[in-house]
């Protein structure tokens, strides 16, 4: 099971317009559950911040973190990087549309990145579980914060993050559901160990995706994805599936960021240098 191809169907349909990418952003702020913890956690981030501020979205993707952060802190300077081209394009012709002149985006390979102090907050959802030489990644953000700088992760965790461990084989071979990662998801003493080699001298990590998250997740991202990778045909049915499904989702997203789990599918993580 791949994303991608969900992923490039999505950004044509959004990318029509001005308007209609920011109702993209909203629907995911919505439906993705890790946006809700993030955002919660750049609020907590942002409380009491000076205005010069200078943030890295590593892996940003469909742009939606600089625009939130972007939007509510007009003042900072925000860069993203993705290892895609066309996300890269794309973003920058959509912030450059809407006069978003504090953040830009520039491909990169977050293996080779060299800032050198220049960042007060850096940001990586959903990426490390993508990068084998993860600890190499971790130094790169280490050498780009500046002292007192904070790292902010979300990744899945090793209690069944990419849902390897629900899955059978298909009949095509494939194992989980999705294929896209180099490792299931970490644990949170490896994930503070390899934080700690990386230079890292302070963290916080927590289990996000506890029990009202996984159902949340099941609900409004795995069968839908798994239904339009079955058929396209249930792009026109997808509004009405969510009509019935989306009251139910929000609750729970709500309980899973207000609740502390013991374990949970994905991890949220804080370090400082």
């Amino acid at each position: 099971m791949q994303y991608d191809p969900i992923k490039r169907s999505l950004g044509k349909v959004f990318n029509k317009s001005p308007l209609s990418r920011k109702l993209f952003y909203h629907l995911l702020d919505i439906l993705l559950l890790r946006a809700w913890h993030i955002k919660k956690a750049l609020r907590e981030y942002t409380i009491g911040q000076k205005a010069d501020v200078h943030v890295l979205d590593a892996g940003s993707g469909f742009g939606q973190y600089v625009f939130f952060l972007g939007r509510k802190n007009p003042q900072w300077h925000i860069l993203g990087l993705d290892v895609k081209e066309e996300q890269i394009e794309d973003c920058n012709n959509f912030f450059s549309s809407i006069g978003h002149k504090n953040a830009r985006f520039q491909v990169a390979d977050l293996t080779r990145i060299d800032f050198d102090h220049s960042f007060d907050l850096v940001l990586c959802v959903d990426v490390m579980e993508h990068i084998e030489e993860d600890v190499l990644v971790l130094k790169n953000y280490h050498q780009a914060l500046k002292n007192g700088g904070m790292l902010l992760i979300s990744t899945p965790s090793d209690q069944g993050g990419s849902d390897v461990h629900h899955e059978h084989h298909d009949h095509t071979g494939a194992k989980g559901f999705i294929d896209e990662h180099v490792r299931d998801g970490y644990g949170i003493d490896e994930l503070d160990r390899k934080l700690r080699a990386a230079g890292f001298s302070d963290t916080d990590i927590r289990y996000q995706y506890g029990v009202p998250g996984k159902i949340s997740w099941k609900l409004s991202m795995k069968f839908p994805i798994l239904m339009l990778n079955t058929t396209k045909v249930f792009f026109v049915l997808l509004p009405f599936y969510y009509l019935l499904v989306f009251p139910f989702c929000l609750l729970l997203n709500y309980l899973d960021v207000r609740m502390t789990h013991p374990t949970g599918t994905g991890l949220i993580a804080k370090a400082w240098k």
